[in-house]
């Protein structure tokens, strides 16, 4: 097999991985926070900018220095991500207990004082409601995410390296071109997902409430799942 087919293989793979079901959870909790489609797409590409990163840099030492990565290592940054995943499901049920109403500080000379401000009944997104503030709190966390993802596929990925390439070099453009495919395939299904998502957030109350209460559901149970399975291994959950 040729070097470029291999390369093209690492990208569709890379394409592949971005769907995993953990990657899944966690993404969709951010992309059903409110913005229009551009902002949904922009938190998918954060966290496929993120993992890439965290993807490349880990794997790009390990092969350079001639390091491994134990089980237990793996593991605990598994466990790392069940916790991260239970926490954006435990958000995303969070805020909709806010129903939406929040404090707002305003200062008028010397005059400070606040109110209360709900944005029911708005057509538009909350974010894009002269909120535009909100674009780099989710954005950053996005990446964030994105990083925690990328260091605990990093295991992953170098045995299927390992087996793929014959050199540093070789390596390193594999990472590369894996990660650059799970970029795209995050922004992929960020894009095609937005759709649905921005009916929902325009739609009924109830289709609102129950499309973010699935979701962060579900992402409690995944995380929650990670997080025994991982647990075991690291000696913290079960025998």
């Amino acid at each position: 097999m040729s070097y470029s087919t291999i390369l093209s293989l690492a990208f569709v793979i890379g394409m592949g991985h971005a769907l995993e079901t953990d990657h899944l959870a966690a993404v969709s909790n951010m992309l059903v926070q409110k913005g229009g489609r551009r902002a949904l797409i922009a938190r998918g590409t954060f966290w496929g900018l993120g993992h890439t990163l965290a993807l490349f840099g880990f794997c790009a030492v390990v092969v350079i220095l001639g390091l491994t990565i134990s089980g237990r290592a793996q593991a605990g940054l598994e466990f790392t991500v069940g916790v991260m995943i239970v926490a954006l499901g435990s958000q995303t049920l969070w805020r909709l207990q806010r129903d939406r109403v929040h404090i707002h500080v305003h200062k008028h000379g010397d005059c400070k004082h606040m109110h209360a401000h709900s944005h029911k009944g708005e057509t538009l997104p909350h974010n894009e409601a002269r909120h535009d503030h909100t674009h780099l709190r989710t954005n950053a966390k996005a990446l964030g995410v994105g990083l925690v993802h990328g260091a605990a596929g990093s295991g992953a990925l170098l045995v299927l390296t390992v087996s793929a390439t014959q050199s540093i070099g070789q390596a390193l453009a594999y990472f590369a071109v894996f990660g650059l495919g799970s970029m795209a395939g995050m922004v992929a299904l960020s894009t095609v997902v937005s759709f649905p998502l921005l009916l929902a957030q325009r739609g009924a109350n109830w289709l609102r409430t129950g499309t973010s209460a699935a979701i962060g559901i579900a992402a409690l149970w995944i995380g929650a799942t990670i997080i025994i399975e991982n647990g075991t291994a690291l000696s913290l959950v079960g025998g």
